[in-house]
């Protein structure tokens, strides 16, 4: 009877467990049934999107100087493994059948590990990476075939025609029908860079006085504008230095036919990232767990916005200075941005109190009561090593259970250990002054490598009747999103 009833819920179990793997497949297949139904819908939006990000992909994909880096390195490539193999493929015919097999095997060996090699050199890799990648596709390719195949030279036409009429048609669509260069998007991009650095600054100074700051919690919407405008700086080293390789490839094509510097920009590039560091720090200040309170913040809220609306003021004219190709202002500095500074330093001198901290009495009872601490730990040390191993043992058990209860409250008592600090009101505010400080200093290095970028460019002199027009535009391209290769031959 045991026996049937035990069949009985073996049965039951296995019946059950039929149904959840059933059931389980089941909606598997509506979800893939789900996801196929939405595909073309989904295709046909990414589509369209990549296309409104950047119209020139619906054209054509390659820009100019990509397109002379690749097909240099792809003509040189093939002519030269080309020529290399029917050297190889000749002196191993003359040599017999079984030692053109050892010599042709040898040499693939031989000159793959020489070329794979080369590619770690950090010159070639920069420039010819994707020409020694053709090199050997192709060596491999007419060497072992010249071993079974006896038309090899007839390949070897085929194959460079094919590359001939290749070349000739991405040519003729990259710089005369559709043409796409890499200089004007690096130029694009810095303006682009400065003016979103501009942004962040005053919007991240407004947000630090005028908004809500919450130490833990979800980014608002507030602050998507300051982290999208360091975000491009911090993200632009690789997408710059590829812009600079395919700018030095691309041909003279501006209106004077002037040299363009392309690594001055990726040194200006450089200097930027230095500088959105500062904006990143600066921004952290918002969410820190201890923040100053607002009545206090008030105090300096003047000297403060000035100060970064005369920082934004600045890079938006060095950006404008880019955008027209002219040298920036010798007064970019103004009186208005030094004022701002002694104002400020004006009001921190004027609360000493809050920075230097009065003399109060109940700090040398503080420091009394921290000495007779250390001297009963140095006492209780001292009788403890007296004690039996019983007496030691519960002392380690009571121990323990108080550093547990501890751990619990460790959190809030360091918090609130912290905010008892005498300083705790005024020390986030002097970090957040000290950054936005910070910035101003680093705007020379930004002003010296962008003055140093019009000379090379031989920017337009600046002119007193010139009209600045501040202007944020977006970008024709997004350059916030590296669609470009990862390295300089592709």
């Amino acid at each position: 009877m045991i026996t049937k009833v035990h069949l009985g819920l073996d049965k039951t179990m296995a019946q059950n467990e039929d149904d959840r793997m059933i059931e389980k497949w089941k909606k598997r297949m509506h979800v893939f049934g789900e996801r196929v139904k939405r595909f073309p819908s989904s295709a046909w939006e990414t589509a369209c999107r990549v296309g409104r990000e950047d119209p020139r992909r619906v054209t054509h994909a390659l820009k100019v100087g990509a397109t002379l880096c690749k097909g240099l390195n792809r003509g040189l490539g093939t002519l030269l493994a080309g020529a290399l193999a029917f050297f190889i493929g000749f002196v191993g015919k003359r040599s017999g059948r079984v030692f053109q097999a050892v010599f042709i095997g040898g040499s693939v060996f031989l000159i793959g590990a020489v070329a794979t090699y080369m590619r770690f050199i950090p010159y070639i890799k920069k420039n010819y990476d994707y020409g020694l990648v053709i090199f050997l596709l192709t060596f491999n390719l007419i060497t072992v075939s010249s071993y079974r195949v006896e038309s090899v030279l007839k390949m070897a036409h085929d194959r460079i025609y094919t590359i001939a009429i290749g070349c000739v048609i991405c040519l003729l669509m990259s710089l005369l029908i559709f043409p796409n260069w890499s200089g004007e998007d690096l130029h694009n991009s810095t303006v682009y860079k400065l003016e979103g650095l501009a942004k962040s600054i005053e919007a991240c100074v407004n947000e630090y006085f005028y908004g809500e700051i919450e130490a833990s919690g979800e980014i608002k919407l507030s602050d998507d504008l300051i982290y999208k405008g360091y975000k491009t700086v911090l993200d632009s080293k690789s997408t710059d230095e590829i812009l600079a390789l395919h700018a030095s490839w691309e041909p003279r094509h501006s209106r004077y036919c002037h040299r363009f510097p392309c690594q001055q920009y990726v040194k200006v590039g450089a200097v930027l990232r230095q500088f959105g560091y500062t904006v990143v720090a600066l921004h952290g200040c918002l969410r820190t767990e201890i923040q100053t309170p607002r009545s206090v913040r008030a105090l300096f809220k003047d000297p403060c916005i000035r100060l970064a609306s005369e920082v934004s003021k600045v890079l938006i004219e060095l950006s404008n200075s880019i955008k027209n190709h002219r040298h920036c202002s010798p007064e970019i500095l103004s009186d208005h941005l030094h004022e701002a500074l002694q104002d400020l330093n004006t009001a921190i001198k004027s609360q000493p109190r809050l920075f230097l901290g009065p003399k109060h009495k109940h700090n040398k009872i503080a420091t009394a009561q921290v000495g007779q601490e250390r001297h009963g730990k140095a006492s209780g040390f001292s009788i403890s090593s007296v004690k039996t191993d019983s007496s030691a043992l519960f002392d380690w058990k009571t121990k323990q259970s108080k550093e547990t209860d501890r751990k619990s409250l460790r959190t809030q008592l360091s918090k609130i250990a912290i905010t008892s600090l005498e300083f705790s009101e005024a020390l986030p505010f002097a970090a957040f002054a000290s950054l936005l400080v910070e910035t101003v200093a680093k705007l020379d290095l930004v002003i010296e490598e962008i003055e140093e970028l019009g000379r090379l460019a031989c920017f337009n002199e600046y002119k007193l009747d010139d009209e600045v027009v501040v202007t944020c535009e977006e970008p024709r391209v997004d350059v916030t999103q590296n669609h470009l290769p990862s390295h300089g031959g592709d």
